[in-house]
């Protein structure tokens, strides 16, 4: 578990260090899409105990692990799929409007009005 757990914080790293170094929008999404995969790798394996077992009705009386975290980590995986698509959609926006996918280009991008 130690080592899931110490995974899980190195990749929320490396997609931290590139949500921040990234001039790309695709890119940038991607690394938002990697920390959210991390945290929950990292909260599925801060909630799962040895010696439990799966809660399935009929198998036996043991001790049960919590469905509970893993019904909300499924959730965050809908979630997740869900504004992922909804960057990507707002970047092929981004670059129908500005021609280009760079985040400086974006920010210094000067709008003219139209005079029709």
């Amino acid at each position: 578990m130690m080592f899931v757990t110490v995974t899980a914080c190195l990749v929320v790293m490396i997609g931290l260090y590139g949500i921040v170094t990234s001039r790309q929008v695709v890119k940038t999404i991607l690394c938002m899409n990697l920390v959210q995969t991390a945290v929950i790798l990292l909260l599925l394996s801060l909630a799962s105990q040895t010696g439990t077992a799966v809660p399935i009705i009929g198998m036996g009386t043991g001790e049960m692990v919590d469905p509970l975290p893993q019904a909300m980590m499924i959730t965050a995986i809908v979630i997740g799929a869900s504004v992922t698509a909804l960057g990507l959609f707002m970047s092929g926006k981004l670059f129908h409007y500005y021609g280009s996918l760079d985040w400086r280009a974006i920010f210094h991008h000067e709008t003219f009005e139209r005079t029709d």
